[in-house]
């Protein structure tokens, strides 16, 4: 009995010791140094096993529990961005009017326009385009996104004049960053609609070599309040999904597929943690509250999430409950899509439109209250 104690207890360091070292790995930049980003990838699978420990020595012997427990209770918080939970909380609104603000996010993926994503009557394109541009929401942040300001398809009609239905027709200012303008006219980019007057707007470019980027605008609510609101697309890496699927579900597939796909992985990891650092450089010089929409193309244990965490509450992981996977395709569990806030905002409530299955990623939506100045201080 005593040696077997023995065993149980030298696992339990060597979880705790794991779990430490893949924290400090979550907080290595992969352009600096590429394989702390795999380590990281390892985290949920540490804080999973310290978790079962505690209920284990809970059995066994509860003073041996306290070495897992109160390592459960110092990382708390990197359990709760895999897995929220908040059972016993309820949605109650605590701002005014003019300092609350709805928000919805969404990777629209150029809403089907390409012939092998549309279906036979543009069904999906126009049902997206009809839902985006009905939402409540006063602030609407879209990647991946695609217009003709000149409808291109004439059979199609309007359904792709995007700009139109979702800004102007439904009474929203519109802002458009272009990454490409196809011989056609057609404009892909990323888009901020806002019902709040636009003061300001820019573009942050992540280098030549990528078309994705960063947008921001400043937005005046209806009490005075400035805010800023920035919406970015990171980097893809550029695999797809049926060859990861293919990549573990035979030992041939595997094989064939895994040398190419951890190298996308890698080159995609890299970028994207060049990209967040550009990103975080801007947001130490905003004084405005901001708020962020973003498809990182990353998981909550990545680099680049936790860059952003450090600064901003990220709106699943104060007010959620779950996973709160965004990723509407065979990979489950993928959180990729996100909406932080800074210390000036209230997370009311936020919530994954698994109803909305038009893209493959599902939009999100949440409410904010912007906290009186003496608070937020």
């Amino acid at each position: 009995m005593a040696v077997r104690r023995s065993f149980a207890f030298t696992c339990t360091v060597l979880v705790v010791l794991w779990l430490l070292v893949a924290i400090a790995c979550v907080q290595i930049p992969p352009h600096t140094f590429w394989p702390a980003a795999f380590g990281a990838l390892t985290l949920p699978v540490a804080l999973g096993l310290n978790l079962g420990l505690v209920f284990y020595w809970l059995l066994r012997n509860w003073r041996l529990a306290l070495l897992p427990l109160l390592v459960t209770v110092l990382t708390w918080p990197h359990f709760q961005r895999g897995l929220a939970l908040h059972p016993w909380r309820t949605v109650e609104a605590t701002g005014t009017p003019d300092r609350q603000v709805r928000v919805l996010s969404a990777n629209v993926r150029i809403f089907n326009v390409y012939p092998q994503l549309r279906d036979p009557d543009l069904g999906s394109s126009r049902k997206l385009v009809q839902w985006l541009a009905e939402s409540p929401a006063d602030i609407i942040c879209l990647q991946e996104f695609y217009n003709e300001p000149r409808s291109t398809h004439t059979r199609d009609g309007k359904v792709f004049r995007t700009v139109e239905q979702i800004g102007r027709k439904a009474g929203r200012h519109a802002f458009l960053s272009k990454s490409l303008t196809n011989s056609a006219g057609a404009e892909f980019g990323i888009a901020i609609f806002s019902r709040y007057p636009i003061l300001r707007r820019g573009t942050i470019s992540f280098g030549k070599l990528t078309q994705n980027h960063a947008m921001f605008a400043d937005l005046r609510l209806p009490g005075g309040d400035t805010i800023r609101v920035y919406n970015f697309h990171l980097q893809s890496m550029s695999m797809q999904e049926k060859d990861i699927v293919q990549s573990y579900s035979s030992k041939a597939g595997f094989k064939h597929k895994s040398r190419g796909l951890l190298r996308r992985f890698k080159v995609g990891m890299m970028a994207r943690s060049v990209q967040v650092d550009t990103l975080v450089r801007r947001f130490e010089r905003c004084r405005y509250p901001m708020l962020l929409c973003a498809d990182l193309n990353d998981l909550p244990y990545s680099y680049s999430y936790d860059q952003l965490a450090d600064y901003f509450q990220n709106a699943w992981a104060t007010v959620g409950n779950g996973i709160g996977s965004t990723y509407n395709g065979r990979l489950p569990f993928m959180r990729i899509d996100n909406q932080f806030a800074s210390p000036h905002w209230t997370v009311e409530d936020f919530k994954v439109h698994y109803e909305i299955p038009y893209s493959d990623h599902f939009p999100t939506t949440a409410t904010y209250d912007l906290r009186a100045r003496d608070e937020a201080e």
